[in-house]
Formats: structure tokens, C-alpha cells, sequence
């Protein structure tokens, strides 16, 4: 350690991670009570401090994985807050990432040991210092970029009807979508590929069964809906 900059003052960095699901049409966020000082008690998203060896990403990877036990998940760092006062502690600065996950693939368990909980978008409770804000743009980040990249298939099964990729679309925006337009649009994408299974389980007709196709994309990654 260096004492290059002794004379300055130092401020903790920390990522706070905003975790999506969607379950029941709608989108949802992994929240519980901040168990530590100050703040205690409060509902709070899931965070942790930067370690010396850490990138921002890496940190924010540590943090996802120990509250999901899953890797490899969508994430986008969202915005950086900076505020004097955002944290009656010390001076903290916080970056937040926006993470993705099929509720489904989330081990009830680990809800338990956190003490954490899915709770719906809109009845979203008054969350620690600058969180709801950290959720505010963390969901504008999702509706600029869900026409233009293929998101919406992390809070999806891999198999889903497209009825669910609508009700996804729906959730992500906050809006209802004209059903005959979507289809149509969904059906001249080539990453969007129709089995031949179908979905006895939500679907009384038995609906096709879709999938994304993740290399066809890759290969032309052009996706504007």
C-alpha cells in the first residue's frame, strides 16, 4: 500500500444489486431487511463493499452469486450514486447493477438464509437511503434497451409460450401490447424458433412452446422490435 494520496480523504465503494424476476405476469424484486447498522431493520436491496482485489464487475458477481448461487446471469451496471449524505455512516459511494433471473431457477432456501423476498414492482415498499431511486433507473435501463436486446429471455423458463414473452414485454413496460401485432413481429425473428412441444400446464388449448435461440442470434445480433 502506497501513501500517495494520504493526504486525501477516503470513501467506501460498495455494489448494490437490483435483482428482477417474473413470476404470475408480473416483474418482481429480490428485497429484505438491511440486518446491519445503519439502517437496520429497513427493507433494503442486497449489497457489499468493493475488496481490495476486486473489480467493480467482480464485486458485483461475488454479490449476485452469493444471494442467487448462480452464474453466468444477465447484469448491467446501472448509475453511480455519490450523494454526501446518501449513507448516515461514512462516506459511502455505490454503484448499482441491474441483474436478470428466472425465479424459477432461485432456490427457495436461499430466500430463507438471506432473509430476502420477491416482492412486485409496484407495491414496492420504502426501501434505505437512495435504493428506490437505484430501482427507478435500474427499470428505465430495461425499457430502453428491451426492443433493441433480447433480455426479456433471462426471466423466462427455456421453454415459454408467447403469451408469457408478452406478458414479459407487458411487465418490463408497464403497458398492454396489441396481442396480433406482437405475434406477427416475434414470428419474423429467427432466434425466436417454435418446438414441437406444447404447454399443457398454464395453456388449456395447449400452446406452442418457443425457445431463444442463443447462437442464431449471435451470429446476427440485429434485433429491433
Amino acid at each position: 500500500m502506497t501513501t500517495f494520496y494520504a493526504a486525501h480523504n477516503k470513501a467506501y465503494v460498495s455494489v448494490d444489486c437490483i435483482v428482477f424476476g417474473f413470476d404470475n405476469n408480473k416483474l418482481k424484486l429480490l428485497i429484505g431487511k438491511r440486518q446491519m447498522d445503519p439502517g437496520r431493520g429497513e427493507w433494503s436491496l442486497y449489497g457489499g463493499f468493493v475488496e481490495p482485489n476486486e473489480s467493480l464487475d467482480e464485486a458485483a458477481q461475488r454479490v449476485l452469486f452469493q444471494l442467487t448461487g448462480l452464474r453466468h446471469v444477465y447484469m448491467k451496471q446501472v448509475a453511480t450514486f455519490g450523494a454526501i449524505d446518501r449513507d448516515p455512516g461514512e462516506r459511502v459511494i455505490s454503484v448499482a447493477y441491474c441483474a436478470l433471473i428466472n425465479v424459477k431457477d432461485y432456490a427457495v432456501n436461499l430466500l430463507q438464509e438471506h432473509g430476502v423476498e420477491w416482492v412486485e414492482l409496484g407495491k414496492m415498499p420504502k426501501l434505505y437511503s437512495d435504493h428506490n431511486d437505484m430501482v427507478k433507473k435500474a427499470v428505465g435501463l430495461l425499457r430502453r434497451r428491451i426492443n433493441s436486446e433480447p433480455l426479456s429471455f433471462n426471466l423466462l423458463p427455456d421453454l415459454f409460450t408467447l403469451t408469457q414473452l408478452q406478458h414479459v414485454y407487458e411487465a418490463i413496460l408497464g403497458e398492454e401490447i396489441d396481442k396480433r401485432n406482437f405475434r406477427k413481429r416475434i414470428k419474423q425473428i429467427d432466434f425466436i424458433e417454435k418446438t414441437e412441444l406444447i404447454d399443457k400446464e398454464t395453456s388449456k388449448r395447449g400452446a406452442a412452446l418457443y425457445r431463444f435461440n442463443k447462437r442464431i442470434y449471435l451470429e446476427e445480433p440485429t434485433f429491433k422490435l
